[in-house]
């Protein structure tokens, strides 16, 4: 099921991100950290609404960071290495010094970048836009399309995908050129980081730096849910309604996310209330305006660019007229993140958790 619903997300995000006129440049320009004063403070130490519910206006929501930090275990590759990947194939990887990481979000680059590899990172996907990745060419057209001249120029010895980015007959061409390619789950929840982590780790031979990136990374998602629970009104009638929709409004694509999204774990994990999952959403479908009025929204919650695709808070309660019929759009309370950050769960999971917390709770900090 869950694996229907990403070839459903891809399709989508494909789609409408090439309508916005994807040239390989990333989509959404990393914000420094001054944009961000009050990523780094404590959530329950912030100014927080009385009623979360009750809140008005956009926030945007953003990272205290943008680098990739890697683990302090420098213990070398052990290859050769086999493993049977997503798709079921086994892979022998015996040269990890070009490593070639791709797909829709950037998840995988950085989650090699944490493992602390990205010296021998030779191209980056469009998505891929973090500190140390300026230089790596581009290896995506037309939004996030794979582009096999340019892959075959750059001489990977093993390339780390998923099906999020295509087309699959590249991925032949790559097989057919004796290049390992290991095709990594791409199922992008919270709750599978850490065998996102474990994947890729053993695809290259360092299992125990995986091991080290998992322990941190579950850390500091246990210290996020922490810091959330404390400001979460006790009663679930007082927590904010969410909603995610997705948009491109130059392509006319919207869509609500539903469960076994990605989304909705990131609503739970702030606590939220998934209202899609209350109307029985599932996946990624077209939005309908009746649903999006069943679900009546306190917050929506959107990528960047989407958002500016049509023409802010005001361009979207004009082009989707329903939305004035929901709490959020009465109140115009939208939440957006950049798009090659808010549904990345790996590395940065925690930060993007606390980021959305803190635009939710305590809107006038990240504005």
């Amino acid at each position: 099921m869950r694996r229907t619903l990403v070839v459903l997300l891809v399709s989508t995000l494909a789609f409408g991100l090439s309508a916005c006129g994807g040239t390989g440049a990333p989509a959404s320009p990393a914000a420094s950290q001054d944009d961000c004063p009050a990523a780094s403070v404590p959530l329950a130490s912030l100014d927080l609404v009385k009623d979360v519910r009750a809140a008005k206006g956009q926030s945007t929501a953003c990272l205290p960071s943008h680098a990739i930090e890697p683990v302090s275990d420098e213990t070398a590759p052990k290859l050769p290495v086999t493993v049977t990947d997503s798709e079921g194939r086994e892979v022998t990887v015996t040269d990890a010094d070009r490593i070639l990481p791709i797909d829709i979000s950037g998840t995988i680059s950085s989650t090699v970048f944490a493992l602390g590899l990205g010296d021998r990172v030779v191209g980056r996907d469009s998505s891929t836009d973090f500190p140390g990745t300026e230089e790596l060419p581009v290896v995506t057209k037309s939004g996030h399309t794979l582009n096999a001249e340019a892959i075959l120029e750059l001489a990977p010895t093993v390339v780390l995908t998923d099906t999020t980015i295509g087309p699959k007959e590249v991925r032949q061409q790559l097989r057919d050129a004796g290049i390992a390619v290991v095709v990594i789950s791409s199922d992008r929840r919270l709750d599978t980081t850490d065998e996102l982590v474990t994947e890729i780790a053993a695809a290259l031979g360092v299992p125990s730096r995986g091991n080290a990136l998992i322990e941190r990374l579950d850390a500091g998602l246990d210290d996020a849910i922490t810091q959330i629970a404390e400001v979460t009104p006790a009663a679930e009638s007082d927590r904010a309604r969410m909603l995610f929709l997705y948009v491109r409004g130059s392509a006319n694509v919207y869509y609500i996310f539903g469960e076994d999204s990605g989304a909705d774990s990131l609503i739970d994990a702030v606590g939220g209330i998934d209202v899609a999952g209350e109307i029985g959403w599932q996946g990624m479908k077209p939005m309908t305006a009746e649903a999006l009025v069943e679900a009546q929204p306190d917050v929506i919650v959107m990528m960047t660019d989407g958002l500016e695709s049509v023409g802010g808070v005001d361009g979207l309660i004009e082009r989707i007229p329903a939305v004035a019929q929901t709490p959020a759009g009465a109140h115009r309370r939208v939440i957006d993140m950049a798009d090659t950050e808010v549904l990345s769960f790996g590395p940065r999971s925690a930060d993007v958790v606390l980021a959305i917390a803190r635009a939710l709770y305590a809107p006038e900090t990240t504005k």
